[in-house]
């Protein structure tokens, strides 16, 4: 019998991952500033490279398969090898610590970065091609990183050259945590009580609406730090002049302007969500609630926010997604945040200490489009219902 490819999503991605296997799995150096050597999976001792290897194979086996049981148990395969590289990257450390020096650090290299990548594809690919359920997927997504975290909580991985930098810098890192954190609800309430109501007040009158979205439209082609830049001068003058500002927080630099530049970029994407979600509307639900006597208020809070609302978690999604990166950008300025970590990272070619900032703000990014995307989902169903 000749057999078919039933997923070439997932043999191409199995083909790779085999490929991979030749570039190094870890990188070993002396020091946190050298760049160090790299090791690949046959080079570690007490690590079952071949073991590991046959999980791929068997992904291109389950490629041939038709059916829903090799789709399950392709996540459970994938799943698997997500789950074996935490864990033999933890290992690798562990072995390479042993035999070398205290100062030595093992950090993750290029073959494991694509492997992790590669096993993230092929379960994303299996769980959506087992359920066409938004809910379900999310929580199929969520799963896959319980274990990982586990292994992370027991301190299997803390050998690894990255859990080194934060265990030297955890009391920096949570500060730079709650600064992000500031930063991100600093411009999501200012942005929400500007741009909500500018929405409204585009979307009752129409004509008014070309020059609010033109001038949205400007401030959002600036570039961040020209848009960081132009504030220093004016917020700086302020403060001259009205020294209890300076009291209070404001300056040419800092928190401040961060601020107003990432709510002046919150703006349009708030907006257009307000105005869209509204037009989303049909006319003749309004018409007829009007008919069966409910007044202006009723209408608003009982049909269009609940009919625009899908809309409107959208524009807030992308507002949200963007505000975590280019709070980064706001660490020149002096705004803290993970971008202090990545820049201080940058000047002292620390490549640990710029991992130690960029790796929560993907996870960050990714959390909150993730809840984002689980409410999304559960509004639509509710709207179904």
């Amino acid at each position: 019998m000749q057999l078919k490819c039933q997923n070439r999503v997932l043999l191409l991605l199995t083909l790779i991952a085999l490929a991979a296997a030749m570039l190094p799995f870890v990188n070993y150096a002396p020091n946190r500033l050298v760049s160090g050597e790299s090791r690949a999976l046959w080079q570690i001792g007490s690590f079952p490279a071949l073991w590991l290897l046959a999980i791929p194979l068997a992904l291109v086996l389950l490629s041939l398969l038709p059916g829903r049981v090799p789709l399950i148990l392709t996540l459970l395969a994938a799943e698997l090898l997500f789950i074996a590289l935490f864990w033999g990257a933890g290992k690798s450390a562990s072995w390479l610590a042993q035999t070398g020096s205290p100062l030595a650090r093992t950090s993750p290299g290029s073959g494991l970065w694509l492997w992790l990548a590669l096993a993230l594809l092929a379960a994303s690919d299996a769980i959506r091609r087992l359920t066409p359920h938004a809910a379900w997927r999310w929580l199929l997504n969520a799963q896959i990183w319980l274990l990982p975290l586990a292994l992370l909580a027991t301190g299997a991985l803390d050998e690894l050259s990255l859990l080194k930098e934060y265990a030297n810098r955890r009391d920096v890192f949570n500060d730079a945590l709650l600064q992000h954190l500031t930063l991100l609800f600093g411009t999501l309430l200012p942005g929400l009580l500007i741009g909500v109501p500018l929405g409204l007040w585009c979307y009752r009158h129409p004509g008014r609406q070309a020059p609010v979205f033109t001038l949205l439209n400007i401030i959002q082609t600036i570039p961040s730090i020209a848009l960081f830049g132009l504030l220093i001068a004016p917020l700086a003058g302020l403060v001259q002049q009205f020294p209890l500002l300076g009291s209070l927080g404001i300056g040419g630099t800092g928190r401040a302007p961060a601020l107003i530049a990432l709510v002046l970029y919150a703006l349009l994407p708030l907006v257009r969500g307000v105005v869209a979600g509204m037009n989303q509307v049909p006319h003749d639900v309004l018409e007829s609630a009007a008919a069966m006597g409910m007044s202006q208020r009723e209408r608003f809070y009982r049909i269009q926010l609940p009919l625009a609302l899908p809309v409107l978690v959208r524009g807030l999604r992308v507002v949200t997604v963007q505000t975590i990166g280019m709070a980064v950008i706001a660490a020149l300025i002096g705004a803290g945040g993970f971008g202090a970590l990545v820049f201080q990272g940058l000047l002292s070619s620390a490549l640990d200490l710029v991992l130690l900032g960029v790796i929560p703000v993907i996870a960050l990014a990714v959390v909150v489009d993730a809840l984002f995307s689980l409410w999304s989902a559960l509004l639509k169903e509710h709207a179904h219902d």
